[in-house]
């Protein structure tokens, strides 16, 4: 199942997504076009917990060790953004990079589980965008800045109820052109164990997201570029790129 949030006339609704179709709640006497709304994030979460190395063909590109365990960092709510909205650099000059990254959605509250218990607290999965802003990243020496600025963590284009992970392709496309391209199979840090992991280090709400990693091929992007992340049994969650405004 595929449950979205999406506006209609000034309201925000949640619903269900069939073919090119959405249902407030489901309700099939509500039911609208996919082109006649706007989807919006799927979820408003209270955190966006994201981890860093986490795809072993990533780790090979950078000529660095896998890590030992799970390296996290955060992105601020207020850095979300939904589909079709636009990603917008912070300052002249500075490089601005894509990293497509399949998300987790916490469903129930989650606090020290087990790595054997963490599906029952995940709702689905969903695209994210880990925009960042590289130069400033090695500048810091730490990536809070570099991936905290406004529209940076675009998010969408609906939460996926029923999938398997195992297997998954995870790709970026800027103006088309495949740029990342790698499966989940790849990930050095499986699900349920990040899952466990960031529980017992903060407790997990419904509707926070967790990113878990992206794969090689991040890159810059240019002024006007629409840059997409596309994952197998998901969808596609496509933004736009300009300066500032």
């Amino acid at each position: 199942m595929k449950i979205g949030r999406f506006s209609h006339r000034g309201e925000i609704y949640t619903g269900i997504v069939e073919g090119g179709s959405i249902s407030v709640n489901g309700q099939k006497n509500r039911t609208y076009d996919i082109g006649d709304i706007k989807l919006l994030s799927p979820v408003l979460p209270s955190k966006i917990i994201c981890v860093g190395l986490n795809y072993k063909d990533h780790a090979s590109e950078l000529g660095m060790n896998i890590p030992e365990e799970p390296v996290i960092f955060m992105k601020p709510s207020t850095a979300l953004i939904g589909p079709n909205d636009c990603i917008v650099r912070p300052g002249k000059g500075i490089r601005v990079d894509h990293e497509a990254e399949l998300a987790i959605v916490v469903g129930k509250p989650a606090k020290n589980i087990e790595p054997e218990d963490a599906s029952g607290h995940i709702l689905g999965y969903t695209c994210l965008n880990d925009i960042t802003a590289r130069d400033i990243q090695k500048k810091d020496g730490q990536w809070t800045r570099c991936k905290s600025f406004d529209t940076f963590c675009p998010v969408g284009p609906w939460v996926e109820t029923e999938i398997d992970i195992s297997d998954l392709r995870v790709r970026a496309l800027v103006n088309g052109v495949i740029k990342q391209d790698s499966s989940t199979r790849e990930l050095i840090f499986g699900i349920d164990y990040i899952v466990s992991f960031i529980s017992k280090i903060m407790t997990l709400l419904p509707g926070d997201i967790i990113a878990t990693g992206t794969p090689p091929g991040v890159g810059p992007l240019s002024d006007g570029d629409v840059v997409a992340v596309e994952i197998d049994g998901i969808g596609k969650l496509t933004n736009y790129f300009k300066g500032m405004e």
